[in-house]
């Protein structure tokens, strides 16, 4: 579980990032979840966007897919969720 002082501090590190995997119309299924556990495996942090023809509620998408993908849910603003996960192999984010 995160502090508020560490989202906050992961929420300034994703800032910069762009998404890097789309939600569309198809919604959430295991292909995406898996895809997201192997890409947040090696960068720990990263963006998801929800695309507009979605039919499904972001807040209802985020908490779906870290519980699916084992990560911590940073954030969900507008249409975008920040996932952080640390990772066993390629650490690169210290915590505060």
């Amino acid at each position: 579980m995160l502090t508020g002082k560490q989202k906050r501090y992961l929420r300034s590190l994703a800032h910069h990032l762009q998404p890097i995997f789309q939600v569309g119309k198809g919604g959430t299924n295991d292909h995406l979840i898996r895809h997201i556990e192997e890409a947040i495996e090696t960068r720990e942090l990263l963006k998801v966007s929800v695309l507009n023809n979605c039919g499904e509620d972001p807040k209802e998408i985020g908490p779906e897919l870290a519980a699916g993908s084992g990560a911590e849910l940073v954030q969900v603003i507008g249409k975008t969720i920040v996932l952080y996960k640390e990772s066993k192999k390629h650490k690169t984010i210290e915590l505060p």
